[in-house]
């Protein structure tokens, strides 16, 4: 049986640090949302780094401002926002695996041009799952590393298992792959829930004009403000469940998107449904930046999604 002991201690956990697996799946039927990380690709990328399992639990920060010290050798990365790292003093580069020692402490200083960066280690950090998961939400008071739902503090201890020594190799994504989030990127949408509902010209207008990131966003949701409210919006509808990346169009015609978070249930009515790349994209982009929507097809969508969770070795949990 693999032993696990303390990897590391948080000094300073900046705006938001939580501990995330790949999610809580089977629940909502009770009310439970899934949680997970906002950035997927990054996260899933971090632990493909190490040679983790995809769903290790990882350390997501937002907005960095984040200290914290190893207390053991072991080989971690960073992944996500581009954010400015120091190893001992010495910089390091984001999106590479990196060795630290015992007694180093780790910076993640911030830009304020992306949200969120994946702190992740060897064999993934360790708590009790909650419903399967140690997903924190903190809507639901479920997860994290007392599965209370809260976020890390300074003091926290983590651990992790201890692996057999492993070589460090420079391990990265390969140099043709860019992930870089574009000024004002062109988010990808399947038409979903009461799209037929909405007057064509709603609909052309939806995808013909941007909308910019409200500073009222959080993990549940993000509100986008568009040049031009959309018009000719159905009435409010009986609540139904709401797919992750779902966005809806309350009567006021300025759109939200349902974030990992999100409420099981809402009774606004749906346009569209974010592809999985794109609920990354916007998962990265502070207020202020501007995003256009495209169409496209649903098999188009299926298809990215099954080629991404082949290559990161993704399995489905079973629903409960």
């Amino acid at each position: 049986m693999t032993k696990v002991s303390e990897v590391l201690r948080v000094t300073q956990p900046g705006l938001l640090a939580t501990l995330q697996d790949f999610g809580r799946y089977g629940y909502q039927a009770l009310g439970i949302t899934h949680g997970g990380p906002m950035d997927e690709r990054a996260f899933l990328w971090a632990n493909r780094l190490l040679g983790n399992t995809y769903d290790c639990a990882q350390i997501e920060i937002t907005l960095g401002h984040f200290k914290a010290t190893f207390t053991r050798d072991c080989l971690f990365v960073v992944t996500g926002a581009d954010f400015p790292l120091t190893l001992a003093g010495q910089p390091i580069k984001a999106w590479r695996v990196s060795q630290a020692r015992a007694g180093d402490e780790l910076t993640i200083a911030s830009h304020g041009k992306a949200l969120r960066c994946y702190l992740a280690v060897a064999g993934g950090f360790s708590a009790t799952p909650v419903y399967g998961s140690v997903a924190t939400v903190l809507r639901d008071r479920l997860g994290g590393l007392r599965g209370e739902g809260a976020p890390l503090i300074a003091g926290d201890r983590l651990s992790a298992p201890e692996l057999m020594a492993q070589t460090l190799e420079s391990r990265r994504p390969s140099s043709r792959l860019n992930f870089a989030v574009p000024q004002e990127p062109e988010l990808a949408v399947v038409a979903s829930g009461q799209w037929a509902q909405f007057a064509r010209t709603t609909r052309e207008q939806f995808v013909q004009q941007s909308y910019q990131v409200s500073a009222r966003q959080d993990r549940m949701g993000i509100r986008l403000e568009g040049e031009q409210a959309l018009t000719d919006v159905p009435r409010q509808m009986i609540s139904e469940p709401l797919p992750l990346g779902a966005i809806q169009v309350p009567a006021d015609g300025q759109p939200i998107v349902m974030m990992n978070d999100h409420q099981t249930l809402g009774g606004y009515p749906k346009i569209a449904t974010l592809t999985w790349l794109s609920r990354s994209l916007l998962a990265q982009l502070p207020a202020g930046r501007r995003v256009r929507f495209r169409w496209q097809t649903l098999a188009e969508a299926q298809r990215e999604l099954r080629q991404a969770y082949r290559f990161f070795s993704v399995v489905r949990k079973p629903s409960r």
